[in-house]
């Protein structure tokens, strides 16, 4: 931070420097999280760009550019972690990527803080904040495209509900049911519903399918004895 003014700068006031840089860019970035109700709004990103600026600062003040350089790497690996816990799955939707993300990138400003490089510290922030905000028209307008399903990567599952006693005999005649419509399973499991109910679910190998043949095929499952009900879903993937 020095270079920025005349003559070097005491140590201590050098790191209150980089801590208020780190608090200011971080205060922006979780400004526009906290507009927008996220689960880690102002406060967290302002800490999370302060925590990482601190250790920095503190390692390269004990071991010079080396300690700051191994501090980085812990700085990274351990906002993984805490942006890990942000992350919540609800049913096939996966909610929190982008806040844990952008917890990342505040690490990432407050770590150029904290290694006296503040004009790279904004040029981060004003890159988070553009991604953030400047991008959503375009990810409006990706979303209400139509989509193709023929040519998306995608994940198909088929699902059958039955008693658990039934569960062995519904996977066998799923299996048989999709292999018919030349449909691999590449993978099947039972997941509990209750105490009287399973639903067996199969993964299917092929990355595209036609829709028509799954409904023909989960309709004519929903008939079988046992079978309580039968559906399939898709999900796209990231």
């Amino acid at each position: 931070m020095s270079a920025l003014l005349a003559g070097p700068l005491p140590e201590s006031l050098n790191s209150a420097i980089s801590l208020i840089v780190a608090f200011v860019l971080g205060t922006l970035i979780g400004a526009e999280r906290q507009y927008r109700q996220r689960t880690a709004g102002l406060r967290t990103n302002v800490l999370v760009a302060l925590g990482a600026a601190a250790f920095v600062d503190l390692g390269m003040r004990l071991e010079g550019a080396a300690g700051g350089t191994r501090t980085v790497a812990y700085v990274i690996s351990g906002v993984g972690f805490l942006g890990a816990g942000v992350i919540m799955k609800e049913g096939m939707n996966v909610r929190g990527l982008n806040t844990a993300a952008t917890l990342w990138c505040s690490a990432a400003v407050g770590a150029f803080a904290g290694a006296d490089l503040p004009v790279e510290a904004l040029f981060v922030t004003v890159a988070v904040l553009a991604g953030n905000t400047l991008l959503r028209p375009l990810v409006n307008t990706i979303n209400r495209a139509p989509i193709d399903e023929s040519a998306t990567e995608a994940t198909y599952e088929v699902q059958v509900t039955t008693a658990p006693e039934e569960a062995g005999p519904a996977r066998d005649l799923l299996v048989e049911r999709l292999e018919a419509a030349s449909y691999p399973v590449g993978g099947i499991e039972v997941v509990e519903r209750g105490e009287d109910a399973v639903e067996v679910v199969a993964t299917l190998v092929a990355t595209a399918v036609e829709a028509a043949e799954l409904d023909a095929v989960t309709a004519a499952l929903a008939r079988m004895p046992g079978i309580r009900h039968a559906t399939w879903s898709v999900q796209t993937a990231d």
